[in-house]
């Protein structure tokens, strides 16, 4: 499996960027008006077939003003996924290999956070929720994502994962 930093992530503005640039990108558009408060978001979805893609998206928020997206599209060559349960592991899993080498990249860059006021980046979406089949997951998905580090948001305020990347799925 290829590593989930290597390849291009999708920007509708700045089309295909690196992993470099996407950070240089989240930079730029925080400290443009560092006066707003921001949050920075991970959250991933997939197609329902044997052989899925994951969209996996990164959302920085300018909170009350729009935001921005950059996704990513993993793809496994001979990997089938046969049931849902498996996929959905995936997605969260995904998120979080992202969210942590995100995190620690923005920490490397801003060793005192200073460049970036008024930021946080603590949740991770998952396409996950009360009602329908994945019900039964939530327990041990939030779990998997609170051992990482991060909160968990569930269906309807999963938003990353069920809007943003599933619009790519």
């Amino acid at each position: 499996m290829e590593d989930i930093i290597s390849g291009k992530f999708y920007n509708p503005t700045k089309g295909d960027l690196d992993f470099q640039k996407v950070l240089d990108e989240i930079f730029l558009y925080i400290q443009e008006q560092p006066e707003h408060n921001y949050e920075i978001i991970v959250g991933c979805d997939s197609s329902s077939s044997e052989e899925p893609s994951f969209p996996i998206a990164i959302v920085v928020l300018r909170k009350g003003w729009g935001g921005r997206f950059f996704l990513k599209k993993v793809k496994y060559k001979n990997r089938k996924f046969h049931n849902l349960h498996e996929r959905i592991l995936e997605e969260v899993l995904l998120s979080c290999r992202l969210a942590l080498v995100l995190r620690e990249a923005i920490e490397k860059k801003a060793p005192s956070l200073n460049d970036l006021p008024n930021y946080q980046f603590r949740y991770i979406h998952a396409d996950i929720g009360k009602n329908g089949a994945t019900r039964d997951m939530i327990k041990e998905l939030v779990g998997l994502i609170n051992s990482n580090g991060f909160e968990a948001k569930i269906k309807p305020d999963a938003y990353v994962a069920s809007i943003v990347a599933d619009r790519f799925s």
